[in-house]
């Protein structure tokens, strides 16, 4: 850890409730030394592809130090949490899928805990938020140089649950791939590596629609699709001054297709 311990909270808990005050809180009790950083509790409602999109998308520029996720619709069943080490940072979650991409992003997992140690958990834990009362303990004594091996005993990393991997395929003149997550913008992006856009032709189509191949929204004109690759370096659509995935009709794991025209 840094001199700094830092702490960042990524859930699905939203805004309109106590929960995610209720972590800060914890974490504010056992380090009040410690920053903690509100990556967003927008995240959709148990949409762990999403969750773990955003997280393996953010954590690479956020300071090193312990990432706790929560997008949790198995919580309290016999689903782990789990704490995971990396060279760039601790991860701290359920093991539902939601914390091994971000891993990858900070370098891959290099051990790996169940959280099982009462000492270390809240003095009563809730069967249906684990983020106050496993997650958020956890994190705070992690930030504070506590062992990992201290959380509970090793897990083996190639037992950890992963998602599925999302379809990319190459087709006659072009690709299809699945939708990965719709931002806040309305931009839908692929799962599809921009190497994949590099080859087609100024002007394409996605799922049927007319689209420019370009760099940045400006490169289409206003109300209409563009094409390109996005700061995680995936191929992404975009409409210039609105909503590529109402135009398009798409959610999150649908197909999408990009073909020259």
């Amino acid at each position: 850890m840094t001199d700094v311990p830092w702490i960042s909270l990524t859930t699905d808990y939203g805004l309109a409730d106590g929960f995610v005050a209720a972590c800060h809180g914890v974490i504010a009790r056992l380090a009040p030394a410690a920053r903690v950083l509100d990556v967003t509790h927008l995240i959709p409602p148990a949409d762990v592809r999403r969750g773990a999109a955003v997280l393996a998308q953010t954590v690479p520029y956020l300071p090193v130090g312990v990432h706790v996720a929560v997008v949790d619709p198995g919580v309290g069943t016999n689903r782990r949490g789990v704490a995971l080490a990396t060279p760039g940072g601790l991860l701290v979650g359920p093991d539902n899928g939601l914390l091994p991409d971000a891993a990858t992003a900070l370098g891959g997992v290099t051990a790996a805990v169940e959280l099982t140690n009462p000492e270390w958990l809240g003095p009563v834990v809730s069967r249906t938020f684990h983020g106050r009362d496993v997650f958020a303990p956890v994190a705070a004594r992690l930030a504070l140089g506590a062992p990992l091996a201290g959380a509970g005993p090793a897990v083996e990393p190639a037992t950890l649950v992963r998602l599925p991997d999302p379809v990319v395929r190459p087709t006659a003149g072009g690709f299809e791939a699945e939708v990965l997550t719709v931002d806040h913008f309305g931009n839908v992006q692929l799962a599809a590596p921009g190497a994949l856009l590099a080859p087609l032709p100024p002007r394409v189509r996605v799922a049927g629609r007319a689209a420019a191949h370009g760099r940045t929204f400006g490169d289409a004109p206003a109300g209409d699709l563009v094409v390109y690759v996005d700061s995680a370096g995936l191929v992404a659509v975009a409409v210039n001054t609105g909503r590529a995935a109402d135009l398009l009709g798409v959610r999150p794991g649908e197909l999408v297709a990009v073909t020259g025209t």
